[in-house]
Formats: C-alpha cells, structure tokens, sequence
C-alpha cells in the first residue's frame, strides 16, 4: 500500500502541522505502508504537475496549516490543479484524509472545503483530523490526542486496505449535473503533458512571444496599404494637431502621448495657445499611449481619443476628465 502526503503549509518549525504529519507517518510506516510526502511550498514551481503523483498510490492525505483563513493557497493551487490536469479515473478510486491544524479560527470549515473539494473531484473522503493549538507542544504532551491520531492514522489504512465503500453524496450529483467540465476533452496522458508545459515557465514565456510575434505581424498584414510612421506620419502628427486646435475659454492641461511606434513622445500644453513638439517623457495631466496609425485614424475622422480609449487601443492614466476634452479641443471631424 502507498499513501502520499501533500502538505500545503509554510514549512516554519513552529508549524504544528509537521508534528502531526511525523505521527501520522510513523503510524503509517509501521503498518508497512510507504508513504511519500509532498511539500507544495517546496514544489511551488511544479505543483501543476504533481497530480500526476495521484497515479502512483492508493491513498493520500492532504494536510492545511490554518495560519489565518481557510485551506492556504498552496493547498488550493495544488486542488485547482487536480481538477486541471488529474485522471479522474483514478482519482475516483483514491481515499484522501483531510487534516487542518489551526493557529486561527476555522479548522472544520476548513476540514469540510478539503473534503467537499475532494468528493466534487470525484475521490473519496474518509473523516479526517480539525484542531485547534497554540503549539506542536499542546499535542505532543497529550496523551489522549496522540491516541486519537494514531487512531485516525489506522481508519485511514483501514479504509483503504478494505476499500470500504461509502454512500454518494450530493457533490458527486452537483460535479455530474452541474460543473461544466473542459471543452476539450483530454486523455490521462494528454492532461499529464499538458500540466508539465504548464509549469514550464520558459516555454510559457517562449508561447507568449511567438504569440505577440503573430499578432504584430497579422496587424501589419491588415493594414494593407499604410505608410510607414517613422516616414509619414511623424511630421503630419504635430501639423495636424497644430491644424485642428480649438482652444476652450479658461481650460488648460498638458498631455503626453508616448506613440508607441516611432518611440517619441508627443508632449502638448493646452491654453489659451498651443505648443506641440517631440520631447522627453514629462509629468503631464494625461499620459496616453497610441501608435501613429491609430493618430492617424483620429485626424482622418474615422476614429476619437474616447473610442480609442474604451476599446483599448488607447492607454491613458491620470485625469480622465481632461482625457474626455482632447475630442472638445481638438476638433478632426470637422472637415
């Protein structure tokens, strides 16, 4: 028989959990169980493929340090991965024994999300451990706690050793009828390998980039027909703002737009004159980033600085009260 322990704490020495954790193990070990422990704040970087280690036992318990709410997010990464990327086949037939030691208030909530979180996966859970302790020492000089323990330490074989089978419950209905599973449907094989990519964090970064690359290059294959900025467009930018200045009585505000292709900065200082010049990044009442096709397409009246904005094309910070008047004073629909 093989039980894996996969602890989802910090690792701190005064972690009452470990002490728990050791008893548990020695219980195990001396029923000649093998038992393999997991520290996912260890396996932080790869927790995306430890279900793949679900394969390899019959059993496993899954063990929450209560430092301040809930399970931890190692312990609920470690989860979201399971239902990811774990074969719900034998997933199905595995009995896992939760066991939250708390330093804090919530140790049977947090008891019944493992388990609720285990029957929804599709396993099956076994009554499991909640306490609340000041200390490691709490346990260890209580006889009557390390009874009980151990105690659950031999339900846990028991349970698995007999396959002792249990009632369903309403979360294997609701997993059934409700989750809505992935729309692509993987093989135990495929999830595994898709997990190990996952947690490869150069090839994700790697994807990334190819995938900008792409998106760059289909964007200036739609744009058939343009004219390069650095060329055309860097001089007709500042005539056409120039152009198109309609000054608003007692308004005044400066600007910067960063245009993101030609990698100038456009600063503007709006008053009862106008200046418009290339210039170094400056504090500025509105930051705004765009490209000179985009500037383009505003001066040609086919778009404004508030589309742009709400669709995305355009970024901008500061205020966005004074963002709303460059469409007021600067006028480029008007022909």
């Amino acid at each position: 028989m093989k039980i894996n322990i996969y602890y989802g704490g910090r690792g701190l020495l005064e972690d009452p959990s470990l002490f728990v954790i050791d008893k548990l193990v020695a219980v195990l070990e001396e029923l000649r169980v093998e038992v393999t422990r997991y520290n996912l704040h260890e396996e932080k970087s790869g927790i995306a493929t430890l279900p793949s280690t679900l394969k390899e036992c019959d059993g496993l318990i899954l063990v929450s340090s209560l430092e301040w709410f809930s399970i931890g997010g190692y312990m609920q990464q470690f989860l979201d991965m399971c239902w990811l990327y774990g074969d719900k086949e034998k997933i199905s037939n595995l009995y896992m024994m939760p066991v939250v030691i708390a330093t804090a208030y919530g140790e049977q909530e947090a008891e019944l999300t493992l388990s609720r979180a285990w029957d929804v996966l599709g396993g099956i859970s076994v009554s499991g451990i909640a306490a609340y302790v000041d200390s490691a020492d709490t346990i260890e000089q209580n006889a009557g706690y390390l009874a009980y323990i151990e105690k659950k330490a031999e339900d846990l074989y028991r349970f698995v050793n007999k396959k002792t089978k249990k009632l369903p419950t309403s979360n294997t209905a609701i997993r059934n009828s409700l989750i809505k599973k992935s729309s692509i449907d993987l093989t135990p094989q495929e999830s595994e390998q898709l997990s190990r990519i996952v947690a490869d964090d150069g090839y994700v970064k790697k994807q990334k980039e190819d995938i900008e690359e792409l998106a760059a290059m289909f964007k200036q294959m739609l744009g058939d027909g343009t004219k390069e900025p650095e060329e055309v467009y860097e001089d007709d930018i500042v005539k056409g703002f120039c152009t198109h200045f309609h000054p608003e009585k007692g308004f005044s505000a400066s600007y910067v737009i960063v245009v993101t292709d030609i990698s100038k900065n456009l600063i503007i200082d709006v008053g009862d004159q106008l200046s418009c010049v290339y210039g170094k990044d400056t504090e500025a009442d509105v930051k705004l980033k765009a490209d000179s096709s985009l500037l383009a397409d505003i001066m040609d009246g086919k778009m404004t600085f508030q589309k742009g904005f709400m669709s995305g094309e355009i970024t901008a910070k500061g205020n966005f009260k004074t963002l709303r008047m460059l469409d007021q004073i600067f006028r480029f629909t008007e022909k």
